[in-house]
Protein backbone atom coordinates (compact mmCIF):
# COMPACT_ATOMS: atom_id res chain seq x y z
CA UNK A 1 0.00 0.00 0.00
CA UNK A 2 1.21 3.45 -1.24
CA UNK A 3 1.97 5.66 2.43
CA UNK A 4 1.63 8.91 -0.06
CA UNK A 5 -0.05 11.75 2.01
CA UNK A 6 -3.18 13.56 1.55
CA UNK A 7 -5.65 14.91 4.04
CA UNK A 8 -7.09 11.94 5.53
CA UNK A 9 -10.95 11.02 3.94
CA UNK A 10 -13.65 11.23 6.10
CA UNK A 11 -14.95 7.38 7.42
CA UNK A 12 -18.96 7.03 8.77
CA UNK A 13 -19.28 3.67 10.64
CA UNK A 14 -22.50 1.86 10.52
CA UNK A 15 -23.73 -0.63 12.45
CA UNK A 16 -27.02 -2.46 12.70
CA UNK A 17 -28.01 -3.54 16.63
CA UNK A 18 -30.33 -6.07 18.70
CA UNK A 19 -29.38 -6.24 22.26
CA UNK A 20 -25.63 -6.07 22.14
CA UNK A 21 -24.58 -5.05 25.22
CA UNK A 22 -21.73 -7.93 25.45
CA UNK A 23 -20.09 -6.63 22.64
CA UNK A 24 -20.78 -3.30 21.63
CA UNK A 25 -18.14 -1.62 24.19
CA UNK A 26 -15.42 -3.05 22.41
CA UNK A 27 -16.13 -2.90 18.93
CA UNK A 28 -17.32 1.42 19.40
CA UNK A 29 -13.75 1.77 21.62
CA UNK A 30 -11.91 -0.29 18.85
CA UNK A 31 -13.48 1.82 16.11
CA UNK A 32 -14.16 5.27 17.97
CA UNK A 33 -10.11 6.67 16.67
CA UNK A 34 -10.77 5.56 13.38
CA UNK A 35 -14.63 6.81 12.40
CA UNK A 36 -15.69 10.66 12.30
CA UNK A 37 -19.52 9.85 13.03
CA UNK A 38 -20.86 6.28 14.10
CA UNK A 39 -24.41 5.81 13.80
CA UNK A 40 -26.27 2.41 14.70
CA UNK A 41 -29.45 1.79 13.58
CA UNK A 42 -31.37 -0.28 16.47
CA UNK A 43 -34.29 -2.30 16.31
CA UNK A 44 -35.86 -2.22 19.44
CA UNK A 45 -32.81 -2.99 22.01
CA UNK A 46 -34.45 -4.07 25.60
CA UNK A 47 -30.66 -4.14 27.20
CA UNK A 48 -28.05 -1.27 27.12
CA UNK A 49 -27.42 -0.99 23.64
CA UNK A 50 -28.72 2.40 22.98
CA UNK A 51 -27.77 3.78 25.92
CA UNK A 52 -23.95 2.48 25.11
CA UNK A 53 -24.03 4.13 21.64
CA UNK A 54 -25.00 7.56 22.73
CA UNK A 55 -22.41 7.35 25.37
CA UNK A 56 -19.51 7.00 22.37
CA UNK A 57 -21.40 9.77 20.41
CA UNK A 58 -23.27 7.90 18.42
CA UNK A 59 -26.40 9.08 16.44
CA UNK A 60 -28.66 6.07 17.04
CA UNK A 61 -31.71 5.51 15.11
CA UNK A 62 -34.39 2.97 15.78
CA UNK A 63 -36.20 0.96 13.03
CA UNK A 64 -37.93 -2.34 12.98
CA UNK A 65 -36.25 -5.15 11.80
CA UNK A 66 -36.50 -5.19 8.05
CA UNK A 67 -34.04 -8.43 7.33
CA UNK A 68 -30.51 -8.23 7.48
CA UNK A 69 -29.87 -6.61 3.79
CA UNK A 70 -32.63 -4.05 3.65
CA UNK A 71 -31.45 -3.19 7.72
CA UNK A 72 -27.68 -2.42 6.70
CA UNK A 73 -28.63 -0.37 3.41
CA UNK A 74 -30.81 1.65 5.68
CA UNK A 75 -27.34 2.40 7.92
CA UNK A 76 -25.31 2.92 5.00
CA UNK A 77 -27.88 5.17 3.68
CA UNK A 78 -27.78 7.69 6.98
CA UNK A 79 -24.21 7.74 6.50
CA UNK A 80 -22.71 11.86 6.39
CA UNK A 81 -19.32 10.42 4.27
CA UNK A 82 -18.69 8.70 1.20
CA UNK A 83 -16.62 6.33 2.91
CA UNK A 84 -18.49 3.88 5.49
CA UNK A 85 -17.19 1.20 7.45
CA UNK A 86 -19.72 -1.22 7.98
CA UNK A 87 -19.51 -3.89 11.01
CA UNK A 88 -21.51 -6.49 12.90
CA UNK A 89 -22.03 -5.40 16.32
CA UNK A 90 -19.18 -8.37 17.42
CA UNK A 91 -16.71 -7.29 14.95
CA UNK A 92 -13.72 -5.73 16.88
CA UNK A 93 -10.96 -4.08 15.46
CA UNK A 94 -7.50 -4.77 16.14
CA UNK A 95 -5.04 -2.20 16.59
CA UNK A 96 -2.97 -3.47 13.67
CA UNK A 97 -6.25 -3.36 11.26
CA UNK A 98 -7.11 0.54 13.04
CA UNK A 99 -4.00 2.09 11.88
CA UNK A 100 -4.01 -0.09 8.45
CA UNK A 101 -7.24 1.90 8.45
CA UNK A 102 -5.97 5.48 9.12
CA UNK A 103 -3.33 5.06 6.56
CA UNK A 104 -5.42 3.96 3.63
CA UNK A 105 -7.76 6.82 4.41
CA UNK A 106 -5.08 9.17 4.21
CA UNK A 107 -3.41 7.71 0.92
CA UNK A 108 -3.80 9.20 -2.43
CA UNK A 109 -4.45 5.62 -3.54
CA UNK A 110 -7.85 5.17 -1.54
CA UNK A 111 -10.23 5.57 -4.08
CA UNK A 112 -8.10 3.04 -6.81
CA UNK A 113 -10.90 0.57 -5.88
CA UNK A 114 -14.67 0.86 -4.54
CA UNK A 115 -14.06 -1.51 -1.67
CA UNK A 116 -11.45 -3.74 0.57
CA UNK A 117 -11.98 -6.78 1.91
CA UNK A 118 -10.69 -7.78 5.58
CA UNK A 119 -9.74 -11.06 7.13
CA UNK A 120 -12.18 -11.97 10.21
CA UNK A 121 -11.05 -14.62 12.82
CA UNK A 122 -13.75 -16.32 14.49
CA UNK A 123 -13.71 -16.24 18.42
CA UNK A 124 -15.88 -19.03 20.40
CA UNK A 125 -15.88 -17.55 24.06
CA UNK A 126 -12.37 -16.35 23.91
CA UNK A 127 -10.75 -18.52 22.36
CA UNK A 128 -9.56 -18.28 18.21
CA UNK A 129 -10.92 -20.70 15.61
CA UNK A 130 -7.75 -20.28 13.19
CA UNK A 131 -8.08 -23.21 10.79
CA UNK A 132 -10.63 -25.21 9.34
CA UNK A 133 -11.64 -22.65 6.43
CA UNK A 134 -12.67 -20.68 9.59
CA UNK A 135 -10.36 -18.03 8.82
CA UNK A 136 -9.18 -15.56 6.99
CA UNK A 137 -12.91 -15.57 6.01
CA UNK A 138 -12.20 -11.83 4.36
CA UNK A 139 -15.23 -9.52 4.93
CA UNK A 140 -16.40 -6.91 2.64
CA UNK A 141 -16.62 -4.07 5.16
CA UNK A 142 -15.15 -0.44 3.67
CA UNK A 143 -16.15 0.69 0.72
CA UNK A 144 -17.75 3.55 -0.92
CA UNK A 145 -21.11 4.39 -0.32
CA UNK A 146 -22.56 5.47 -3.72
CA UNK A 147 -20.63 1.83 -5.23
CA UNK A 148 -21.78 -0.25 -2.56
CA UNK A 149 -24.82 -2.34 -1.90
CA UNK A 150 -26.13 -5.54 0.59
CA UNK A 151 -27.31 -8.08 -1.22
CA UNK A 152 -31.08 -9.05 -0.37
CA UNK A 153 -30.53 -12.67 0.70
CA UNK A 154 -32.58 -14.24 3.89
CA UNK A 155 -29.10 -14.84 5.07
CA UNK A 156 -25.17 -14.06 4.85
CA UNK A 157 -25.91 -10.91 3.36
CA UNK A 158 -22.61 -9.55 0.89
CA UNK A 159 -21.62 -6.06 -0.29
CA UNK A 160 -21.52 -5.69 -3.85
CA UNK A 161 -19.42 -2.91 -5.00
CA UNK A 162 -19.39 -1.30 -8.52
CA UNK A 163 -15.75 -1.54 -9.09
CA UNK A 164 -12.22 -3.44 -8.31
CA UNK A 165 -12.03 -4.63 -4.54
CA UNK A 166 -8.77 -4.88 -2.84
CA UNK A 167 -7.87 -6.52 0.31
CA UNK A 168 -6.46 -4.85 3.65
CA UNK A 169 -3.65 -7.41 5.57
CA UNK A 170 -4.66 -7.14 9.14
CA UNK A 171 -7.93 -8.39 10.40
CA UNK A 172 -10.85 -8.18 13.01
CA UNK A 173 -11.85 -10.17 15.40
CA UNK A 174 -15.52 -12.06 15.05
CA UNK A 175 -17.01 -12.69 18.90
CA UNK A 176 -20.46 -13.54 17.58
CA UNK A 177 -20.51 -16.83 19.99
CA UNK A 178 -19.94 -17.18 23.74
CA UNK A 179 -20.29 -21.17 23.41
CA UNK A 180 -20.07 -24.08 20.93
CA UNK A 181 -24.29 -24.12 22.09
CA UNK A 182 -24.55 -20.75 20.25
CA UNK A 183 -22.56 -21.59 17.59
CA UNK A 184 -25.10 -24.70 17.21
CA UNK A 185 -28.04 -22.66 17.85
CA UNK A 186 -26.72 -20.00 14.87
CA UNK A 187 -26.30 -22.73 12.56
CA UNK A 188 -29.16 -24.46 13.10
CA UNK A 189 -30.65 -20.61 12.06
CA UNK A 190 -29.14 -20.42 9.40
CA UNK A 191 -29.55 -24.01 7.50
CA UNK A 192 -33.50 -23.46 8.32
CA UNK A 193 -32.21 -19.41 6.72
CA UNK A 194 -30.23 -20.89 3.21
CA UNK A 195 -33.13 -23.83 2.90
CA UNK A 196 -35.71 -20.87 2.56
CA UNK A 197 -33.44 -18.87 0.07
CA UNK A 198 -32.99 -21.78 -2.21
CA UNK A 199 -36.64 -22.56 -1.96
CA UNK A 200 -37.38 -19.34 -3.58
CA UNK A 201 -34.24 -18.60 -5.44
CA UNK A 202 -34.20 -22.37 -7.24
CA UNK A 203 -32.11 -25.49 -7.24
CA UNK A 204 -30.59 -27.96 -8.82
CA UNK A 205 -31.47 -32.18 -9.17
CA UNK A 206 -27.98 -32.13 -7.16
CA UNK A 207 -29.24 -30.34 -4.10
CA UNK A 208 -32.27 -32.00 -3.30
CA UNK A 209 -30.48 -35.47 -3.99
CA UNK A 210 -30.43 -38.41 -0.94
CA UNK A 211 -26.70 -38.80 -2.47
CA UNK A 212 -25.81 -34.89 -1.66
CA UNK A 213 -27.60 -34.95 1.56
CA UNK A 214 -25.30 -37.99 2.72
CA UNK A 215 -21.89 -37.33 1.17
CA UNK A 216 -21.44 -33.52 0.88
CA UNK A 217 -21.85 -33.17 4.96
CA UNK A 218 -19.15 -35.81 4.80
CA UNK A 219 -16.98 -34.42 2.14
CA UNK A 220 -17.16 -31.21 4.63
CA UNK A 221 -15.92 -32.36 7.69
CA UNK A 222 -13.21 -34.10 6.47
CA UNK A 223 -12.79 -31.10 4.05
CA UNK A 224 -12.64 -28.62 6.71
CA UNK A 225 -11.09 -31.02 9.50
CA UNK A 226 -8.50 -32.92 8.08
CA UNK A 227 -6.88 -31.20 4.68
CA UNK A 228 -7.73 -27.77 6.00
CA UNK A 229 -6.45 -28.15 9.92
CA UNK A 230 -8.93 -28.29 12.01
CA UNK A 231 -7.85 -30.52 14.08
CA UNK A 232 -5.21 -27.72 14.69
CA UNK A 233 -7.48 -25.87 16.88
CA UNK A 234 -7.78 -29.04 19.62
CA UNK A 235 -11.04 -30.16 21.07
CA UNK A 236 -12.81 -26.50 19.71
CA UNK A 237 -11.92 -27.39 16.35
CA UNK A 238 -13.92 -31.12 16.59
CA UNK A 239 -16.63 -29.14 18.08
CA UNK A 240 -16.71 -26.24 15.83
CA UNK A 241 -16.21 -28.73 12.69
CA UNK A 242 -18.82 -31.13 13.68
CA UNK A 243 -21.23 -28.21 14.38
CA UNK A 244 -20.95 -26.87 10.32
CA UNK A 245 -20.68 -30.13 8.90
CA UNK A 246 -24.48 -31.09 11.09
CA UNK A 247 -25.13 -26.97 9.52
CA UNK A 248 -24.69 -28.45 6.05
CA UNK A 249 -26.65 -31.47 6.89
CA UNK A 250 -30.05 -29.81 8.28
CA UNK A 251 -29.80 -27.06 5.21
CA UNK A 252 -29.87 -29.92 2.52
CA UNK A 253 -32.48 -32.13 4.40
CA UNK A 254 -34.71 -29.14 4.66
CA UNK A 255 -34.60 -28.20 1.45
CA UNK A 256 -35.22 -31.94 0.23
CA UNK A 257 -38.18 -31.66 3.12
CA UNK A 258 -39.89 -28.70 1.45
CA UNK A 259 -39.69 -29.74 -2.02
CA UNK A 260 -40.71 -33.02 -1.73
CA UNK A 261 -43.66 -31.71 0.42
CA UNK A 262 -44.37 -29.15 -2.75
CA UNK A 263 -44.57 -31.97 -5.28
Amino acid sequence: MCAAEKQATKLSLVIVAFNEERTLPMVLAAAHDVADEIILVDSGSVDRTVEIAESFGAKVVHQDWLGYAAQKNLAVSLASHEWVLSLDADEVLTEGLQEEIKQILGSQHLDRCAGYLIPRLLYIGDRAVAHGGFYPDAQLRLFARSKGRFNERAVHERVFVDGPVGSLQQSMNHYSYSDTGQFAEAMNKYAQLSAQHYLKAGYTWWQVSLFNEIVHPLWTFIYRYVIRAGFADGLLGLKVNLIYSDYVHKKIFLLRSCVHLHK
